[in-house]
């Protein structure tokens, strides 16, 4: 069995720290960007279903 060392294990837990880092970062994009794609057309289909003509403005 191999053995890293000190050096070795502090190099593993950096790349784990950037890589939930940039995890967390990737995923609070996506609900930025993708919350909106979902909520504007659903608002226009309840415009639709209640049978209001839509705003121009």
């Amino acid at each position: 069995m191999e053995t890293h060392g000190p050096l070795g294990t502090l190099w593993v837990g950096l790349g784990l720290c950037a890589f939930y880092i940039a995890l967390i970062w990737i995923n609070t994009l996506l609900g930025f960007v993708l919350t909106p794609l979902f909520l504007v057309p659903l608002t226009w289909l309840q415009d639709r279903v209640r049978g209001k003509s839509p705003a121009r403005g």
